[in-house]
């Protein structure tokens, strides 16, 4: 079979023969990865997975029995409707780039890789989850995202071999080298290198985590560069998956949560076999304070010069703006003064561009952590969940180095480290969390911690026949 056959496509792979050639030498490598570091002990399981075949409404969404390994892994454009132009920036209003400009060369290219490694980089986290699933609906929705962050990694692939050459093939080669959490050859970005290694941090990872990556996607869906604008709006169709998968998955932990400390006589919901409360609060505060990092720091000089050069635009920036130069205005933000207290600054617009996209993914988690609390409520429990503060927990951008409680406020760092095990999760909590990770595979059952969801996938009951074992 030719790689225009495997890899369904919109972009005419078979009329680019040094592309073809390109991406044919990289495949094999990659399914090399693939079975290295993908989901470990799962790759002759039939798993019922939607693929992309193409980018219409009922092209993008087919769902079938499939090995892994066989996976039809994509590339995709959205289409284009008609001449674009670049809506923002010193760039503002000229026809979008279809190839690279020479001086925006470089850093195009590490914005591509930067976003690229954190692909692979997850499903390398999340290799053992199988083992431990909650239930066959969750393992079957692992390797859904499994599936697509690969697919997510040849768009970026496809990206780096077109349009960059002997360094673009360079670079990609390098994606299939590093490795989450290696002590020589880490991912890129450090939440990219932390442990998945129990079911609790895989849906807050995709509820924070993958969360940043909506907002870095869709900055970069404005892009004057069309390739990379394109490619990142279809991206988008597949990560809402994600972030339903985290969003729900918290919420179904904090609904079973609530109704076994309702269920004990003390209101422990560890002695009935679940996870507390007060737990799940610590596992926000880790995730979170790591995923808003992601962002960068809140005063940028290469925000600002993305912002400028036309590569990475605001969230929605056509839909919610109508200046689109950022040249005039200021951003109020708090700052760090003098004996550790906070003071308001007035940055130049583009160079807080981090922290206005930063803006949009707060308010987000903030709205999913109001329905967590719904559901805590319709329990009959007096107890709520929260967000923390952006400036809890940071080690990197202006707060690193100071110490902040959950709320913002600036405090001691001997008082922080009184109270690190009240607010982050201790060696014994992770021990508890990762006891209750027991296998549960059987169609229809679940385990006892995680409620079970409101409904199946496609349109099929919780108890359907997600997975196909081999044995």
């Amino acid at each position: 079979m030719s790689l225009t056959d495997s890899i369904p496509n919109n972009v005419d792979l078979g009329s680019d023969k040094k592309l073809l050639r390109a991406l044919e030498k990289w495949q094999p490598d990659f399914i090399n990865w693939w079975m290295e570091m993908g989901p470990d002990g799962f790759q002759n399981d039939e798993i019922y997975l939607r693929t992309a075949v193409s980018v219409d409404a009922k092209g993008w969404a087919n769902y079938e029995y499939v090995k892994m390994p066989d996976y039809r892994w994509g590339i995709f454009l959205t289409p284009r409707e008609g001449e674009r132009d670049i809506g923002f920036g010193d760039h503002s209003g000229v026809k979008a780039w279809n190839e690279v400009p020479g001086e925006l060369r470089s850093i195009l290219r590490r914005i591509i890789v930067t976003q690229a490694d954190t692909e692979p980089a997850s499903v390398e986290q999340q290799r053992q989850l199988g083992k431990t699933a909650p239930s066959m609906y969750d393992l079957r929705n692992l390797f859904q995202v499994n599936v697509e962050e690969g697919r997510h990694l040849w768009a970026m692939v496809h990206l780096l071999h077109q349009y960059f050459g002997r360094d673009g093939r360079e670079e990609a080669e390098a994606l299939l080298q590093r490795r989450s959490g290696h002590p020589d050859t880490p991912r890129i970005l450090q939440t990219f290198n932390d442990k998945t290694d129990d079911w609790m941090s895989f849906f807050m990872f995709t509820m924070f985590t993958d969360r940043d990556g909506k907002y870095q996607l869709a900055a970069l869906s404005e892009s004057g560069f069309d390739p990379l604008a394109r490619a990142t709006q279809f991206m988008l169709t597949e990560e809402s998956f994600h972030l339903f998968t985290g969003e729900t998955g918290v919420e179904r932990i904090v609904q079973r949560a609530a109704e076994l400390a309702k269920l004990d006589p003390n209101g422990d919901a560890r002695a009935q076999g679940g996870i507390d409360l007060g737990t799940i609060q610590k596992w926000i505060n880790f995730w979170f304070s790591s995923a808003v990092e992601l962002f960068g720091g809140e005063i940028s000089s290469n925000a600002a010069d993305y912002f400028a050069t036309g590569l990475k635009g605001r969230f929605r920036e056509r839909e919610k703006y109508t200046e689109h130069t950022a040249l005039d205005g200021v951003y109020s933000m708090m700052v760090p003064g003098e004996l550790g207290r906070l003071t308001t600054r007035d940055v130049p617009l583009r160079n807080a561009m981090n922290e206005i996209l930063r803006d949009e993914y707060v308010a987000d988690c903030e709205r999913a952590c109001r329905k967590w609390n719904h559901v805590i409520k319709k329990t009959g429990l007096d107890v709520e969940l929260y967000i923390p503060s952006r400036r809890f927990n940071r080690s990197m951008g202006i707060y690193a180095g100071q110490s902040f409680a959950p709320n913002g406020e600036p405090i001691s760092k001997e008082h922080f480290e009184t109270m690190r095990a009240k607010w982050l999760p201790t060696p014994e909590d992770r021990e508890y969390v990762r006891s209750l990770m027991k296998p549960v595979h059987e169609r229809g059952k679940i385990a006892n911690w995680i409620a079970p969801p409101k409904q199946g996938v496609d349109g099929k009951p919780f108890d359907w026949e997600y997975v196909r074992f081999a044995q």
